[in-house]
């Protein structure tokens, strides 16, 4: 009788792709990440660095964060080494504003260099999200994990959707 193995690469791929398949929202059974954030198969379960609650809706981002991005940006913003970027302090999060809610509303299939690292994981594309969700998230990661940023409107969301 022959028996299947299949091996680390396997089984990565089998506990991985639900998350992915569900647009990287995190599973019931989320283990918490060592600070490295370099463990693809570890969700961080730990608060991230000090918030300013006193952006507006940054409760809503918060939420919206933990329900489509912790699992493959973890808690802390530090991302998966070579699959999912980080964060914070990149060109992504606080560059461009128009870069940030694209990326969020279409996806990304390309491999992004990050803060001199490539990372090779696609991004599921949101367009799911209401102008105003998107901008939630998207104010809330620009404030968050040690980010400062502008806030980014529901109008500048609507903008971009509406040039496809």
């Amino acid at each position: 009788m022959r028996t299947l193995s299949l091996g680390h690469t396997g089984l990565l791929l089998i506990l991985l792709l639900p998350a992915f398949y569900w647009g990287c929202r995190p599973s019931a059974k989320s283990s918490p990440d060592k600070e490295s954030g370099e463990n693809p198969v570890a969700v961080s379960t730990s608060e991230p660095e000090t918030e300013t609650a006193e952006i507006p809706h940054f409760a809503e981002g918060k939420a919206l964060y933990t329900s489509y991005c912790l699992v493959c940006h973890q808690a802390t913003g530090g991302g998966v080494g070579g699959l999912n970027p980080p964060l914070k302090n990149t060109e992504f999060v606080l560059g461009e504003k128009e870069r940030l809610i694209r990326i969020i509303l279409h996806g990304s299939n390309t491999g992004l260099l990050v803060n001199g690292k490539t990372y090779s994981n696609s991004m599921p594309a949101f367009p799911q999200l209401s102008d105003e969700e998107v901008a939630y998230v998207a104010t809330y990661v620009r404030n968050s994990f040690g980010n400062k940023a502008e806030a980014i409107s529901p109008a500048e969301v609507e903008e971009i959707r509406n040039l496809k």
